[in-house]
């Protein structure tokens, strides 16, 4: 799938320069890239869903255009899904501690 940044000067550079850290752990860092390409990879939102270790879910409330991906334990990488059926764009809202 197609994706862009809400935020792109930090969650672009997070993703594109392997020094830049954006006050993330390490490993938070390394599963948002590993969420990246899985991103790139997929067909469609129903890859997401297949992929039962993200934990692919649609918030709620105030926040039900959007989803969240695990990326541990605590921090969740928040997206919303952009257009209709096989041209959606996948928009990279943020990365939030759950806890």
């Amino acid at each position: 799938m197609e994706y862009d940044f809400e935020d792109e000067p930090t969650y672009g550079e997070l993703y594109t320069n392997p020094k830049f850290t954006g006050r993330f752990s390490a490993a938070i860092v390394s599963k948002f890239r590993q969420r990246m390409q899985q991103i790139k990879d997929a067909r469609d939102e129903r890859d997401f869903y297949a992929l039962k270790s993200l934990r692919f879910e649609k918030l709620k409330g105030n926040r039900s255009h959007q989803h969240s991906m695990r990326l541990n334990d605590q921090w969740r990488l928040v997206i919303e899904l952009i257009g209709k059926d096989t041209d959606k764009i996948v928009r990279i809202i943020c990365i939030e501690d759950y806890h």
